[in-house]
């Protein structure tokens, strides 16, 4: 059985997707992988009690307990040890990590971000976007290093920037497509498909299928 372990700040609505992909699938019923907890820096983070109200353990580790990022980050790490990980997946966890964590989790960690990467790190994503006039906008699934928004793109999505867009509209069109390629991206790593090799990350196809897509273009 393979142990995930997700990483929120808020409401979870990404980590939400993450879990009913798992249900869906049944992999836990089968004995192939569970998310074994779902933590927070923040005790009021909403998505706790969906963790909670599915019979998943959680845990909050407030970073304002702690007198520095190094800190925190190691004590994160002995608390998401203690779950056994096999992935670590940021769904809108809003901590900046250390080399230290991202080394410790090298090769088994994800990261959603709201953007086009490289395009728009960072916040505030969406009015970056609209401000810089770009046509497409969307997000981005990657492996995680020790530089923000940064590493081996997994998958990601595009949406269409309309005229009458404002930063609340195209995001929530943004975080519909989220919905749709993180637990994408996690059903190639429980299938075994996806592969960190020499920096990178490549998604493997069964014998006799065309590749896999790694762009999701959605709907206009």
């Amino acid at each position: 059985m393979k142990n995930i372990v997700i990483l929120i700040s808020g409401g979870g609505s990404n980590m939400q997707a993450l879990v009913e992909c798992v249900a869906q699938k049944h992999w836990a019923e089968q004995g192939i992988a569970r998310v074994a907890a779902v933590v927070s820096n923040r005790a009021d983070a909403g998505g706790l009690a969906y963790a909670a109200s599915k019979g998943i353990e959680t845990a909050v580790l407030s970073h304002r307990l702690f007198d520095g990022r190094v800190q925190f980050d190691a004590a994160l790490m002995a608390l998401i040890d203690g779950f056994k990980p096999d992935l670590v997946l940021l769904a809108g966890f809003m901590r900046i990590l250390t080399p230290a964590f991202t080394q410790h989790y090298a090769g088994k960690i994800l990261n959603i971000h709201p953007s086009i990467l490289p395009s728009f790190t960072g916040l505030h994503t969406h009015e970056a976007a609209l401000a810089a006039g770009v046509k497409v906008h969307g997000a981005t699934v990657h492996g995680v290093t020790a530089q923000l928004d940064f590493g081996p793109i997994v998958v990601q999505s595009c949406v269409a920037v309309l005229p009458q867009d404002t930063a609340e509209t195209l995001a929530k069109r943004v975080l519909a497509t989220e919905h749709f390629i993180y637990p994408q991206a996690l059903t190639w790593w429980v299938d075994g498909r996806m592969i960190w090799r020499d920096g990178g990350i490549e998604i493997l196809n069964p014998a006799g299928e065309l590749p896999a897509s790694q762009t999701y273009f959605a709907p206009t």
